[in-house]
């Protein structure tokens, strides 16, 4: 069935006309502030009896009128949210940057009775099955927001590799001045240099911030006024990279 004939379906059990439909979009548009809402007669027809595909505004209206998940809408038009972050990952970038967080995560439900925890071993044979769980319900509230070493950022090279993802914890934003045994125990910091960001480690000297890359990284240090210039969006707490392509 193609998209059209699910939306006209679905217009039709709510024993809706196409004027309904209107109508309530203009209160939508109206209630918004955005002309774009409104979905005229003859647009829905098109809609419904052609391969026209809505716009985000007429999108909205017809989820919010019709009571439908956008993202199922968007399913009926291949359009595969759920992939947004897996995809993304293809796509890093020059620059390191924020990411928007996954909306799912496949996580293994159920392993072989042989799987030992405390033993290295050939993960993806003793998983049995897999599942998706709501990744919203890991990155609201916690703190965690997600970032991506850019493709041209060779600041923490070796320890993270351009193309890394990394998990940051926001609520961890104080540099810490000593404590640790090695460089993988010494805390590394998302920083936004407004003009960007840098992941690297922090030397925090009264009201300046001395941003410091790996030693066998080729750049250099780089200082700021702090907070003025420089702010500290968390700590790095996780990292997914590639250790050869």
């Amino acid at each position: 069935m193609f998209p059209g004939a699910h939306l006209r379906r679905v217009r039709e059990r709510l024993a809706l006309t196409y004027r309904d439909v209107e109508q309530a979009s203009y209160e939508l548009a109206q209630r918004h502030g955005r002309p774009e809402f409104i979905i005229h007669l003859s647009r829905l027809a098109d809609l419904e009896n052609s391969s026209v595909v809505p716009g985000l505004h007429k999108l909205f209206s017809l989820c919010c009128i019709y009571h439908l998940d956008p993202d199922e809408v968007c399913r009926w038009y291949d359009v595969p949210l759920d992939d947004i972050f897996t995809d993304g990952m293809s796509f890093v970038g020059p620059k390191t940057h924020l990411a928007a967080p996954p909306r799912t995560i496949r996580l293994p439900i159920h392993f072989d009775p042989a799987f030992d925890p405390q033993r290295t071993t050939y993960l993806t044979r003793m998983i049995e099955s897999w599942g998706n769980f709501e990744a919203i319900s890991l990155t609201h509230g916690p703190g965690y927001h997600y970032g991506y070493i850019g493709d041209a950022d060779h600041w923490m090279e070796p320890l993270l590799r351009p193309g890394a993802l990394v998990l940051v914890d926001t609520r961890r934003q104080k540099i810490e001045a000593g404590g640790w045994r090695n460089e993988t125990e010494r805390p590394i910091y998302l920083i936004d240099i407004r003009s960007g960001y840098r992941c690297c480690w922090c030397l925090l000297e009264r009201k300046r911030l001395i941003l410091q890359p790996h030693p066998l990284s080729p750049c250099a240090p780089e200082n700021y006024e702090f907070p003025n210039e420089a702010e500290v969006v968390g700590r790095v707490v996780g990292v997914s990279m590639r250790l050869a392509y």
